[in-house]
């Protein structure tokens, strides 16, 4: 029960303080902030609010830490972007416009220390690492006396008509994405951080009446605020959970707790005066004292409502424990952010004042000690316990005091022994924005389209599940360093990694049990899993180790995002040319639907173009060279090559031709050419610098005695035979002189 208390009934002691109060908290305080019918219309607590943005809105004092919404103050129209992007060639291209806005939001009329997380629309936009969770900037200006206008609100309307908001909180979005929210401008609601380590209700009295003495109110709260009616009315609110008296003296407004929050030290009184023989007189001006018990309230128990910093400050309810009879249930509506354990000393407290019935003392002295002011604690001869003095009236024949019964010790902050449990919720994730990992390339016909233009794939992640993708871009080398949209990641992150040891040389001819590769993911929540061998044939486990592609069937854990590989299928897609070439340290890439495949139209050459990123967790734009650009237009090597001394002294050469996509061996059938013509070049020694070179139609050849006779001394004893193919030559098939 609120008991804030300032005058007298009859004539007010202390000196005229009509005029003094009414400057104070701006209106006469008295007992009618709580009685006579008037209703208080201070802070109250209701549901998360969403932002408005009407003229006239008030905007609420926050202290501690708290979550509110605020006032829009500002914006510009919404900002379109135009991106087109084609899925390759035949395919149509895709226009998609997004939209961003620049706005302002005003967050409270007193000085802040910071913004934690924001939730636009229940969703986090701004976690509590400080990264926003979509593009755009974020600017905070925290209400001091001396802040400066916003750049981009001083840029837009003008230095002159831009103000300062001096005094005001109010946090500025320039060109903030608005896709995740319908492209509009979402419902924000912010972490407010007034005061870091914590309020209390002496802070918050001591701020909104700063030339009032505040004492004994250190009941400490996470947050509090207070978003219309006067001080009067704040207090009277926070007096509904912790009851607060009043008193002036001298002119100055005196605020302290109502009950003891210690020990207490009472002054004692003198006996009452006119007392008669017996004292049990009620007639206090015969007597000098009377008493009076009130039936039991109504109320048999109290609780609590507030906003529970435990579930993101989302409105919590805690009840005390009361009478055990039928009675009302008096809810409490406090604009505080707290624990469910404060809430619940609260609340207990609130159910012991509103369920105990009033015990009150008219009682007359002819003399007073100075210290005694309403509010006061005191001792009485004629009654044992605690009494505070509720209100005092000079009378002709003395001082009559108006006593309330109160508990002799701190009770009114003793802990609860009841369980508390604030709920539970499903909060949005709060992962934090990792830069990009990026690698491009190209990789062999697959067999599918037409098979004439580069297959290049960009594969892309991050080191957590907070990287939400990044914007892809070619740097095709030309002057000026322009770069060409070519699209985006998307938000799936590829799974990728560096080796951490050098995979072994194998056969790419049979299943290689005894190689094991060890490499880091590059997110450490990111799995691997085991494939068995009808799995790999249906082409499972497919990975880019270096140049080689290589099939895994097992995958085991080692711990911090390491994992041990083994079981391989070697050279896979006509790279085992590759297979000898590993060294540690190598880009490890998982060939799946996360990779993203590039418009060769948009990419030019792939030999000399580079791939951008750019995502919100990237510091600068990732830059990486298109490796192996040649894999899809390469034709594959030769197999099966044969040389065969001949009985007049030639030599005869024979070999398999394979073919770009055709990844199976058909009974029967010839292997498909897959190019425009068929041509073969056979060189003795390195094709780079050949002894002799040949070329050929057919998949044979024979060298004649007289040109093997003719090599000179010390040439190398092995040929070498590329398929020449429209676009570039084949890895060499090296074929040793016969023995």
């Amino acid at each position: 029960m609120a008991t804030l208390l300032l005058t007298a009934v009859g004539t007010v002691f202390g000196g005229p303080i009509g005029g003094s109060i009414g400057a104070i908290v701006g209106r006469q305080i008295d007992g009618a902030i709580f009685g006579g019918g008037r209703r208080v219309e201070g802070p109250r607590l209701k549901d998360l609010t969403v932002q408005t943005s009407s003229y006239g809105s008030a905007l609420p004092l926050h202290f501690g830490k708290m979550r509110a919404a605020g006032s829009v103050i500002w914006a510009t129209e919404l900002v379109e972007h135009k991106d087109t992007a084609s899925s390759g060639k035949g395919r149509p291209s895709v226009t998609t416009y997004t939209y961003t806005s620049s706005f302002a939001v005003a967050i409270g009329s007193r000085p802040i220390a910071g913004i934690g997380r924001i939730w636009a629309d229940g969703n986090l936009l701004r976690g509590a690492g400080g990264d926003l969770k979509v593009a755009g900037k974020l600017r905070v200006h925290l209400g001091h006396g001396d802040q400066e206008a916003d750049p981009l609100i001083a840029q837009a309307e003008g230095i002159t008509q831009c103000p300062g908001y001096r005094g005001i909180a109010y946090a500025v979005f320039e060109d903030l994405a608005l896709a995740d929210y319908g492209n509009r401008i979402p419902s924000l609601t912010f972490e407010i951080l007034a005061d870091p380590t914590g309020t209390s209700i002496g802070a918050v009295a001591r701020a909104i009446l700063p030339d009032a003495a505040v004492s004994q109110l250190d009941v400490g709260l996470a947050g509090f605020s207070i978003d219309q009616g006067s001080a009067g009315d704040a207090l009277a609110v926070i007096a509904e959970a912790v009851p607060i008296a009043c008193a002036v003296s001298g002119g100055t407004l005196a605020i302290h707790a109502a009950e003891p929050t210690g020990p207490a030290s009472p002054i004692a009184l003198p006996s009452p005066a006119a007392a008669n023989k017996d004292g049990r007189s009620t007639d206090a001006k015969a007597s000098g004292w009377s008493r009076k018990r009130e039936p039991l309230p109504r109320v048999r128990q109290c609780g609590v409502r507030y906003y529970d910093v435990a579930r993101d400050y989302q409105p919590g309810l805690q009840r005390g424990i009361g009478r055990s009879e039928q009675g009302d249930f008096q809810i409490i509506e406090l604009p505080a952010a707290l624990t469910a354990a404060d809430a619940q000393v609260l609340a207990g407290n609130a159910s012991r004042r509103a369920t105990r019935p009033a015990d009150t003392i008219t009682y007359r002295v002819t003399e007073i000690d100075p210290a005694i002011a309403p509010g006061t604690f005191v001792s009485i001869p004629i009654a044992s316990g605690l009494w505070r003095v509720a209100q005092w009236e000079w009378q002709q024949d003395g001082v009559l005091l108006s006593l309330t019964a109160s508990p002799s010790t701190g009770a009114a902050t003793a802990p609860t022994t009841a369980a508390t449990d604030p709920g539970r919720i499903n909060p949005p994730t709060d992962l934090v924005q990792t830069p990009t990992v990026l690698e491009a390339f190209a990789l062999p016909w697959d067999g599918t389209g037409s098979g004439l233009t580069s297959a290049v794939f960009a594969a892309a992640s991050g080191s957590g599940g907070g990287w939400t993708g990044a914007a892809l871009l070619a740097d095709l080398g030309g002057d000026g360093g322009a770069l060409t949209s070519i699209g985006s990641t998307g938000r799936t992150r590829a799974r990728m990694g560096r080796t951490l040891t050098a995979l072994p040389s194998a056969s790419p001819n049979l299943l290689d049990r005894r190689s094991t590769l060890d490499v880091v993911l590059a997110g450490l929540d990111q799995q691997l899993a085991d494939a068995d061998l009808a799995q790999l044939l249906q082409g499972a486990n497919r990975a880019r180790i270096g140049s080689e592609i290589a099939q895994f069937a097992s995958a085991t854990p080692l711990g911090e995002g390491v994992w041990r590989l083994g079981n391989w299928l070697r050279g896979r897609g006509g790279t085992e040319w590759a297979v000898g070439s590993h060294l540690a340290d190598e880009p490890f890439i998982l060939i799946d639907d996360s990779l993203v495949r590039l418009d060769p139209a948009l990419i030019g050459d792939p030999a000399t173009t580079r791939i951008v990123a750019m995502g919100l967790g990237d510091a600068a734009a990732v830059s990486v060279p298109i490796e192996d650009p040649g894999a899809t237009l390469r034709p594959l090597s030769p197999v099966h090559g044969t040389a065969a001394w001949r009985d007049d002294g030639s030599i005869a050469l024979t070999w398999v031709r394979r073919a770009r996509g055709a990844r199976a061996w058909l009974n029967g059938v010839d292997t498909p050419l897959n190019e425009e013509f068929e041509r073969w070049e056979v060189t003795i020694g390195d094709p780079a610098a050949p002894v002799l070179l040949w070329q050929t139609t057919t998949a044979a050849l024979v060298i004649t005695a007289g040109q093997v006779a003719g090599l000179p001394a010390g040439a190398p004893r092995y040929f070498a035979i590329r398929q020449i193919g429209r676009n570039a030559a084949s890895v060499p098939l090296r074929i040793d002189f016969p023995g």
